[in-house]
């Protein structure tokens, strides 16, 4: 599987996670708490797929900046929470900060 796939599937399988953590109510609901426990187990094994390739250092920056937005989202259309101005803003930055790694940084296997 390439690296860069399995990153964006693990950042899918730990987004679902954390959206079943807050389904869970705290792990007081069976169902979404086992969901969260299983898309975690995922969600890190295909990260430790992605570190074969891709360096720690850049695959968790993707792996963290990717999780945040995607779930901010998330929050925002599923569970109806407000994002401000300076929220949305600082989301934009993980995003530019995203696409500088990819774009120039020798780190990033391209």
């Amino acid at each position: 599987m390439p690296a860069y796939l399995a990153l964006v599937l693990a950042v899918a399988a730990e987004t679902v996670g954390t959206s079943a953590l807050q389904a869970s109510q705290q792990f007081s609901r069976f169902w979404p708490s086992v969901l969260v426990v299983v898309a975690y187990a995922l969600a890190f094994y295909l990260l430790a797929l992605t570190l074969r390739t891709i360096p720690v250092g850049v695959a968790y920056a993707l792996w963290s900046g990717l999780g945040i937005v995607f779930i901010a989202v998330i929050g925002t259309l599923v569970f109806h929470q407000k994002l401000d101005l300076p929220a949305i803003l600082g989301m934009a930055m993980i995003i530019a900060g995203i696409a500088v790694i990819q774009l120039f940084s020798g780190a990033a296997t391209h």
